[in-house]
C-alpha cells in the first residue's frame, strides 16, 4: 500500500490515543523494507516525546528541529499555546518547511496534533494543513469504548474536508479488553465507508495489516 505513496498524513480520533506509536512503527516497517522513510511532527505541546520517537524511527537521518520545527512548553492545543507563548503557527510556514522536507525523502509521514479538528494557529488547524499538504489521510482509533463514534465523526469530517481517506487503524492502548474492545471493529467495518488497515496490539512491536 505505502509503497505507491510519496507520503501520509496520521490524525486520530483524539489525543493520547497512540498516533505516534503507530506513526513510528510505519516508517521503521518501510525503512527495514529499504524505502527511505521518515516521520514529522510539525507542532509539539507540552512535551516533545513524539518528535523523538519519531527521529529514532526515522533513523536520525534528519536533525530533531527539522522532524519538529514547532515546540510549545504549554500542554495545550497549538492556538491556545501560540498566543501563551507569543509565537503564533503560520500555515505558510508549515507547508513551506514540510514540503522543503519532501524534495529529499523517498516517504514521509506527517503526524498532525491531538485530533482532527484541533486549532493549530489563527484560523486554521489540522484539516486546512492536511488539504495544503495534499497527502492521503489515516486515522488511528484507540481501540476502547467510544471509539465507534469518534470513528464516525472523524471520517464525516475529514470527508467534508475533501481529503482522501487511506483508512483506519485500530490500536490497543490498554491491554485488557472489555466488550467493546472487541466488537468495535465489527461494527466499524460495517459502519464505515473506508477500510479497517490493520491492528496494533499494546505494546506491539509491529501493525497487523490483515
Amino acid at each position: 500500500m505505502f509503497e505507491e505513496l510519496s507520503g501520509v498524513f496520521v490524525t486520530g480520533t483524539d489525543t493520547g490515543i497512540g498516533k505516534t506509536y503507530v506513526s513510528a512503527l510505519i516508517v521503521e516497517e518501510l525503512r527495514k523494507k529499504g524505502i527511505g522513510a521518515v516521520g514529522l511532527k510539525p507542532v509539539c505541546s507540552g512535551s516533545r516525546e513524539d518528535a523523538e520517537r519519531l527521529w529514532e524511527a526515522s533513523g536520525g537521518v534528519l536533525d530533531l528541529e527539522v522532524i519538529n520545527p514547532s515546540y510549545f512548553q504549554s500542554p495545550v492545543a497549538p492556538l491556545v499555546a501560540g498566543r501563551i507563548e507569543g509565537s503564533p503557527l503560520e500555515l505558510s510556514k508549515m507547508v513551506s518547511h514540510i514540503r522543503s522536507v519532501q524534495e529529499g525523502q523517498e516517504f514521509t509521514l506527517v503526524e498532525g496534533a491531538g485530533g482532527w479538528e484541533v486549532p493549530l494557529g489563527e484560523d486554521f488547524g489540522i484539516p486546512h494543513l492536511a488539504k495544503e499538504l495534499q497527502l492521503p489521510v489515516i486515522v488511528v482509533v484507540g481501540n476502547w469504548l467510544g471509539a465507534i463514534n469518534h470513528t464516525i465523526l472523524t471520517l464525516k469530517a475529514i470527508e467534508a474536508t475533501g481529503v482522501k481517506c487511506l483508512g483506519v487503524i485500530l490500536n490497543h492502548p490498554e491491554a485488557e479488553r472489555d466488550i467493546a474492545a472487541t466488537t468495535n471493529r465489527l461494527i466499524l467495518e460495517e459502519s464505515l465507508s473506508v477500510p479497517i488497515l490493520g491492528e496494533v496490539l499494546t505494546d506491539g512491536s509491529e501493525i497487523d495489516w490483515r
